[in-house]
């Protein structure tokens, strides 16, 4: 037999070995290979204020395999009352358990003003309207795994917090005017965290104009949580003489507080009327 002709036969011959290793080798690997399953888990709020708030889409990829993934590829969208909004996504290449779940989370900056034309509408609503679109690609000994990421759901809105006057504390009193102390309770009305960077407004007591308050910067609310703060104000009773019976001798009048409440840089109208109790 020719020398080419059979080199050309074994050259075929290994070919054909080889071929049948690779099926029997993915045939393996198809049977050994169990697929992965990606489910919805939440959408949660991450630093939010009345201005904006970071929305995070969580997944669970759930890997019954010994042998580690990866992330290849992510394509994602993200809606929020019909609007798209620039989202975030995670890195590809990041690393995924083997025999466990693993949360992956795409977060996406909502700001209101985006959303909304007047931010306080907005605002007043319980809960806004989102849509996830996209597909996720997960790195196999199979090869690259599509996932589809189609969701929609709700989230909740911020919610402007409560404020109320507690009972002011008349602390001096003279012929000309008096100082009081007034209580402001200013309460969280979400279960996370909520910055406020201060409350001003022009005070009203028994109808007469006294003067302005400021809380100036009151931080962090906590969670379904109460914050109190005690303004001190002297009323001078010569510019505010309908309220100067009220304050000589005590008892109830009524007291209004016109102004705003500002979390991050987002400020909301604030009007506030109450009977309240002076004490000395």
């Amino acid at each position: 037999m020719p020398m080419k002709k059979r080199a050309f036969l074994v050259l075929f011959a290994l070919s054909l070995t080889t071929l049948s290793g690779c099926a029997a080798l993915q045939s393996l690997l198809n049977g050994a290979f169990k697929k992965p399953t990606l489910k919805f888990k939440t959408a949660r709020l991450a630093n939010a204020s009345l201005s904006d708030a970071t929305v995070d889409l969580v997944y669970e990829l759930d890997n019954p395999n010994s042998l580690g993934l990866k992330l290849a590829s992510v394509d994602y969208a993200f809606f929020v009352e019909g609007k798209q909004l620039v989202a975030g996504k995670p890195k590809e290449g990041l690393n995924l358990k083997s025999n466990g779940k693993s949360q992956i989370v795409f977060p996406a900056n909502v700001k209101f003003a985006d959303v909304a034309p007047v931010v306080t509408t907005f605002l007043d609503k319980d809960v806004a309207a989102f849509k996830a679109q996209g597909s996720l690609g997960i790195q196999t000994p199979l090869g690259v795994l599509k996932f589809p990421l189609e969701k929609e759901g709700t989230f909740p809105v911020p919610k402007i917090p409560q404020v109320q006057f507690q009972a002011p504390r008349i602390t001096n009193v003279t012929l000309s005017g008096a100082t009081v102390e007034f209580p402001l309770a200013i309460t969280n009305r979400n279960a996370f965290p909520l910055p406020v960077a201060g409350i001003t407004g022009a005070l009203k007591v028994a109808g007469a104009n006294v003067g302005n308050l400021s809380t100036g910067n009151l931080g962090m609310l906590d969670g379904s949580g109460t914050k109190q703060v005690t303004l001190p104000l002297t009323i001078n009773f010569a510019s505010a003489a309908s309220a100067a019976m009220a304050l000589r001798s005590g008892g109830n009048a009524q007291v209004s507080l016109t102004g705003n409440l500002t979390s991050d840089a987002q400020s909301v109208p604030l009007n506030l009327s109450q009977l309240v109790n002076f004490t000395k």
